[in-house]
């Protein structure tokens, strides 16, 4: 059974773009220098060859991931009430002493804290989960609990 991957609109085309990219020109940039490689060396033991080989069998791990990401997603749309944070708000928290940070809620594939993506599955996107603007939401992660307001959802 095919397991179910949110994402956003964005997400999608990111993981449809980047498959599309793979399938086209990375693996025949590969399956070609395989074949230079074993056209020039009698031995398929050679370092190059080798790394060839490791290079095609990452490369086709990926495509089978992205092939699972994109035949099960399921779009994410802002979900709940107005001004809820569900999986696809946008949302803007102060936390005591620090300056506002904006998140977007994604599922666990598109998540990029780094980048503002965060999963509904992680502690911070869970306990923000069903929120609303103005509430004080308590965060328990594994290392240790801190407090945030929810100052915008959109």
């Amino acid at each position: 059974m095919q397991k179910k991957v949110y994402l956003t609109q964005n997400g999608l085309e990111r993981f449809q773009t980047e498959l599309e990219h793979l399938r086209t020109v990375k693996r025949i940039e590969i399956a070609e220098r395989i074949h230079d490689l074993d056209e020039d060396d009698e031995e398929d033991g050679s370092p190059e060859y080798q790394l060839a080989k490791q290079d095609q069998a990452f490369l086709e791990g990926r495509i089978r991931e992205l092939e699972r990401l994109v035949n099960g997603a399921v779009m994410i749309t802002p979900s709940g009430e107005k001004g809820t944070i569900g999986i696809g708000s946008t949302v803007v928290v102060k936390e005591p002493g620090r300056p506002r940070e904006s998140f977007t809620i994604v599922g666990s594939a598109e998540a990029n804290p780094g980048s503002g993506f965060i999963s509904d599955e992680s502690p911070f996107g869970k306990a923000l989960l069903g929120h609303q603007v103005g509430d004080k939401v308590t965060v328990e992660s594994p290392s240790g609990s801190w407090q945030v307001k929810v100052v915008e959802v959109h």
